[in-house]
């Protein structure tokens, strides 16, 4: 007879026509350290959905199969429910309130009151603030965590490990809590302030609350979790022990899976020109860091930038055209680009297409004409004309060009002047492409091109980025989480672990060396074997 605390058995959930979760099972035990790993898409989020009774669950059909907590069958239709059964969550985004104190956050929501002379007045009514129970409760869950600050600290200023921190401790506090889902919690930590944190991890599973660890870095599972279960395109891949298992193995099940090429692969040689070389680059990325990469990017290529998260890939364009500070030197075509500077990037020739379009890419209540033509016409100050000292807008111009990538890029809208907010994910993207295809680029940077769109938009906005590299020239270095798509059309494929080059493969080489070299033991593995 089992004693788990925690039973998801048979899990599935269809979204429209997609199935992102087929027959999952997943059990923890009290006490016990689970890690939960999976590309993204795998399917992590949604289970944990599931588990918490988020409402994109319920009103999307809800899901197949069945919950069991403390060996019960449970119907969990909101967050609520999973608080009350002793379910907590630490979010990989803060949910703190900057103006509050350390005390405040933990106790939010929960506050302890005591009586005074006016509720002698007001039977029920205007009790105080125990501050005095509230610094005590403070104080015994940042002990927990290993965090010894003064609790009555503002939060807004505090560095972002002690955030992390204090997130746990808030999640320890509330009474009878027994699971716990870490949502990459060291995404955004120092390797000091990481360990910090996996040691407390330890301690709070030695008193008996179970964990579930979702992560992308591999070595810290190994130290930690006592289970692992791998998912892959909503699909159960494996639970393993630790004790069975390695890095390279979790790797390598975490990537494995058919490869279709859509493109032929280019061949480069050495005669084929360098356009952008990159000399150790660092940059200061949060969670993304680069830690010092020298790389030869040939012209006409689709070069991919792949590994797991958190390991620098999303860092590197990010650094090159300005979005965060970086050192080292870059020559395009033999000219040195000014780091630190997104208008010197935009002005050489360089154009991004950012992970983050609904943050950074887009402005999402303007209209798509607006969002397409605005970069370029303060860089390259197109569709303007002047009138003696006046500068004015081209409309004729913007609604040509508009309508010129509306129909190329098969944007569907009810017309230019929507609102980019309205559109779908798919769409939105197809935007973002739009605006920088606007600026004329040489060299283009995708980064997860693919990420929150379906199928048939995924495919969309692949086969534009072939068109534009075999029709057009554009260099394009494409960043992805999705191996599976960056084997599909890149020529070649660097990957990076804890932000450095671990190195460069054909898109046909073995999942194994993918696995390994994303786990960084490709070279020692493959030194043994050559010995």
């Amino acid at each position: 007879m089992n004693n788990y605390l925690l039973e998801m058995r048979g899990i599935g959930k269809v979204y429209g026509s997609t199935r992102v979760l087929n027959n999952i099972n997943l059990s923890v035990s009290p006490g016990e350290i689970h890690a939960l790993l999976g590309e993204n898409g795998a399917g992590k989020s949604t289970l944990m959905n599931i588990l918490f009774g988020m409402d994109v669950i319920h009103s999307t059909g809800g899901f197949e199969g069945e919950v069991f907590f403390d060996g019960v069958k449970r119907e969990i239709s909101k967050p609520a429910d999973a608080m009350e059964l002793g379910i907590g969550m630490v979010h990989q985004e803060f949910m703190l309130l900057p103006g509050f104190t350390v005390t405040e956050n933990i106790k939010l929501n929960r506050e302890i009151t005591k009586k005074n002379w006016l509720n002698k007045l007001f039977p029920g009514r205007l009790k105080s603030i125990d501050r005095g129970q509230m610094k005590r409760d403070a104080i015994k869950s940042l002990e927990a965590v290993g965090l010894g600050i003064d609790e009555w600290l503002p939060v807004q200023g505090l560095p972002v490990g002690y955030m992390q921190f204090i997130e746990i401790a808030r999640e320890l506090d509330k009474t009878g809590i027994k699971l716990l889902v870490f949502d990459e919690p060291t995404a955004v930590l120092t390797e000091e302030e990481a360990a910090g944190l996996l040691k407390s991890m330890q301690e709070i599973a030695n008193n008996g609350i179970a964990i579930l660890f979702i992560t992308h870095r591999l070595d810290e599972v190994m130290t930690v979790a006592h289970k692992i279960t791998i998912l892959r395109d909503g699909q159960l891949v494996d639970c393993l022990d630790k004790e069975n298992t390695s890095v390279a193995e979790l790797a390598r099940l975490m990537v494995g899976r058919e490869v279709k090429r859509v493109v032929q692969s280019r061949e480069l040689t050495d005669e084929t020109p360098t356009i952008l070389s990159i000399k150790n680059l660092k940059v200061k990325m949060p969670g993304e860091l680069v830690r010092g990469i020298d790389l030869e990017i040939k012209e006409g290529e689709i070069l991919g930038i792949g590994g797991l998260g958190g390991q620098g890939k999303i860092g590197v364009a990010n650094g090159i055209m300005g979005l965060y500070p970086a050192s080292g030197e870059v020559l395009l075509r033999g000219e040195k680009l000014p780091l630190n500077n997104p208008y010197n990037a935009l002005n050489s020739g360089l154009a991004m297409v950012s992970e983050d379009r609904r943050g950074v890419g887009l402005l999402l209540s303007s209209s798509i004409a607006e969002n397409i033509i605005l970069t370029a016409m303060h860089i390259n100050k197109q569709f303007v004309w002047k009138i003696g000292p006046l500068t004015l807008r081209s409309d004729r111009r913007i609604r040509e060009h508009t309508q010129k990538y509306i129909s190329q890029l098969d944007i569907r809208c009810t017309g230019m002047r929507q609102a980019v907010r309205s559109l779908s994910g798919g769409n939105q993207q197809k935007v973002c492409i739009a605006r920088a295809l606007t600026l004329n680029p040489s060299v283009l940077f995708v980064s997860e091109p693919t990420r929150g769109i379906d199928v048939g938009a995924k495919n969309i906005v692949l086969q534009t980025l072939i068109k534009l590299n075999r029709e057009q020239g554009i260099t394009i270095i494409m960043t992805s989480s999705e191996l599976a798509e960056l084997r599909s059309i890149c020529d070649r494929i660097v990957i990076m672990h804890k932000g450095k080059k671990a190195g460069i493969l054909s898109p046909d080489a073995s999942d194994v060396d993918f696995g390994l070299m994303m786990a960084g033991e490709y070279d020692q593995i493959k030194n043994k074997g050559a010995s």
